[in-house]
């Protein structure tokens, strides 16, 4: 189970937009603080885009996030999601992360994972 007091598993698309300067996912950050954890899923997705001591600035940002790892369970589940919603692989990790830790999917892909139709994810902001 997830780490006491977290509560929210944050998709890479909240990351980026950060990097990207949307203010209103850095607000988003701030305001999640101890509550908020990443995936190796995030991680991989979010240092693919960087290089050098852009890279280094970035992985130090992820550091400050509890990591969830894929395990064999997870791994079990994410095979099952990926069936019944025909969910790209990364997508389908990332939910099962989340439900495997009972924490809410925090992300702006509303096309993938809708919120009326999957109660655990949230969209924190809109662009």
């Amino acid at each position: 189970m997830a780490e006491t007091g977290l509560k929210i598993l944050a998709d890479s698309v909240i990351l980026i937009d950060h990097f990207n300067g949307i203010t209103s996912a850095t607000e988003y950050l701030s305001q999640t603080q101890g509550r908020l954890a990443i995936s190796v899923i995030t991680r991989a997705e979010v240092l693919a885009g960087f290089e050098g001591k852009d890279r280094k600035l970035a992985r130090t940002l992820l550091d400050c996030f509890p990591t969830l790892i894929i395990d064999r369970t997870i791994a079990d589940l994410a095979a099952t999601l990926r069936r019944r919603y025909r969910w790209k692989m990364p997508d389908a990790f990332q939910a099962a992360i989340a439900k495997h830790h009972k924490l809410k999917l925090a992300t702006r892909d509303v096309g993938d994972f809708p919120p009326k139709r999957h109660r655990f994810v949230v969209v924190p902001y809109v662009l």
